[in-house]
Formats: C-alpha cells, structure tokens, sequence
C-alpha cells in the first residue's frame, strides 16, 4: 500500500512517499518569504522506480499550493519538465 506524509515548517518541509510503509521517495521545498515554495529535489528510491512515484509526489504539492493559495517555484528539474508538459497545473506555478 502507498502512502503519503507531508512535513512542513516555517523554512521548508517535505512531501515522502512510503510503499508497504518503506521509505520510497521524498519532495522537498523551501519557503520563500511571500510563502510559495521552491521545490529543489525530487528523489525516488531505485528499487521504486518506474512506479511514477515522482508524479505521485508532484500531485501532493500541487494539492497542497492550491489548498494554501500559494504557487510552486520548480528548481527540481524533474517538477520543472512536468510543469512545461501539464498545462492542468499551471496556475500553481510561480
């Protein structure tokens, strides 16, 4: 079973995703001082790879910024690739 956890602060925080409740992958942000978030890293774990576990993560932040009213600010060059071929969550990006 796949499960998602978010950990936020006031600096960053980070979206994880467990398969059968091991570490499988993480999103990390930073948060800027007008509170939209930077993602720097999308990192999925070889042995999860192919399962599309990055775009699992990438829906929990996009989620996230529109519950939050806050924008996405894609460094990660994985997030930044989804948002120049997903016209659907563009008005997350900053």
């Amino acid at each position: 079973m796949v499960r998602l956890s978010h950990e936020d602060s006031n600096k960053g925080g980070r979206f994880v995703i467990y398969d059968d409740d091991v570490f499988a992958g993480e999103m990390t942000y930073t948060r800027r001082n007008d509170g939209n978030i930077v993602v720097d890293h999308t990192g999925v774990e070889s042995a999860f790879g192919g399962k599309g576990y990055g775009g699992l993560l990438l829906d929990e932040a996009v989620g996230y910024a529109r519950r939050e009213g806050i924008k996405i600010v894609p460094v990660c060059s994985f997030v930044a690739a989804r948002f120049a071929k997903d016209p659907a969550i563009a008005d997350v990006r900053a």
